[in-house]
């Protein structure tokens, strides 16, 4: 089977954006398509990763408005949702459908529309991820993310400074990141003094509301060579799925999804976590690039915070992870974040991030939904 490539990639300026959804996937779709020197009416296939515009914006078909946007007609297009983890979803979905042989040229766009509704009513949005008994009781994915917090600092004498310093860095690496929402950075006291949201977890340790879009190109590799040499693989992709009720976990510690996703995608790739050089993990909140960290293989179960501590995933360190800011600096638009993260891997990998480069010829790329309800993990490398 040919492998299949990506050939093109673009993003949206993230964060508070006057443009509608269907703009916002046009904005990016139109870029790809020229980033690959592509013709429109050349596109076979067309996925829209997106979680909630019915229930943000009262917008549905939003794949076909994409389509007639960007004359790719008569092209089947589909909508992806898998809540937050949408983007990663598609990118699975537009794998598939090269890999399977049903389409030359994908276009994958991921994009939401956030900001023009109040917090308490995006907040409301997301929490419909959870299972309906834990949503009766109130209980969202803040404070989830709290109570594992809390028992991870426990269970493993991690200090509470330690998720502190994620915030740090991702704060610093997204102030070179252009399309960042916040580019700006942040000192370990104004993280610990941020006001508490879901004790042990602060302002600072949760990614904001954002407006965004971002796409990518998949082609099989023989097709790739005949528009580029700058062109990278998908050598590994797996998606898995942990328990709905988050209660139910033996350890809530763990994301099942995470490992299960990732084993398949290393044995797809023929790859292990060391061989990994550049990593994108969904920091929707801080806790969770420890336990991403922890569930790919990158560090022994309750050793990621000391990684995070002595600066092995810092952009001159031995595994950088979220070179582009992560959710928390970059911004988390629901449905474009999974594809967000695998354009910052795209980048790397063809040498054009900038000033956020770093040596890379493998990445990978962490999508989870929920609170690890549902997950995608993907390995590009550099053609060769």
């Amino acid at each position: 089977m040919d492998r299949v490539a990506i050939i093109g990639a673009s993003m949206t300026r993230f964060g508070q954006r006057d443009e509608w959804i269907t703009s916002l996937l046009a904005e990016a779709g139109t870029a790809c398509l020229e980033d690959a020197t592509v013709a429109p009416d050349d596109i076979d296939h067309v996925y829209v990763s997106n979680m909630a515009s019915g229930e943000f914006e009262g917008q549905t078909g939003i794949m076909n408005a994409l389509a007639h946007d960007l004359g790719l007609m008569p092209a089947y297009a589909q909508r992806i949702d898998q809540t937050s983890a949408s983007g990663g979803a598609g990118a699975y979905a537009a794998w598939q459908s090269v890999a399977s042989g049903a389409s030359e040229l994908t276009l994958l766009v991921g994009g939401e529309k956030m900001t023009h509704r109040s917090t308490a009513e995006a907040t409301d949005v997301i929490a419909s991820i959870t299972h309906p008994v834990e949503y009766k009781h109130g209980l969202t994915l803040p404070s989830f993310a709290g109570l594992t917090a809390r028992l991870y600092l426990h269970q493993y004498g991690a200090p509470r400074e330690s998720l502190a310093k994620v915030a740090v860095k991702n704060h610093r690496n997204g102030l070179d990141n252009p399309h960042a929402q916040f580019r700006k950075e942040v000192d370990l006291e104004t993280v610990m003094e941020s006001p508490i949201v879901a004790d042990p977890l602060r302002l600072y340790d949760f990614c904001p509301i954002t407006d965004g879009s971002a796409a990518l190109l998949f082609c099989p590799e023989s097709v790739a060579q005949e528009y580029t040499d700058d062109y990278v693989v998908v050598s590994g992709i797996d998606g898995a799925t942990d328990t709905h009720v988050v209660h139910e976990r033996a350890d809530p510690t763990t994301m099942g999804g995470v490992v299960e996703s990732s084993r398949g995608a290393y044995e797809m790739a023929d790859r292990t976590p060391d061989e990994i050089d550049v990593a994108e993990l969904h920091d929707m909140f801080t806790i969770l690039e420890f336990l991403q960290s922890e569930d790919l293989g990158f560090f022994e179960k309750g050793r990621g915070w000391e990684a995070v501590e002595e600066g092995v995933t810092d952009r001159d360190g031995e595994l950088p992870i979220n070179t582009s800011g992560g959710l928390k600096s970059k911004g988390h638009p629901l449905g474009a974040s999974g594809v967000a993260q695998l354009y910052e891997i795209y980048q790397q990998l063809i040498g054009d991030a900038g000033p956020r480069q770093v040596p890379a010829e493998i990445g990978l790329a962490c999508n989870v939904g929920g609170f690890g309800n549902c997950v995608t993990t993907t390995i590009l490398e550099v053609a060769g």
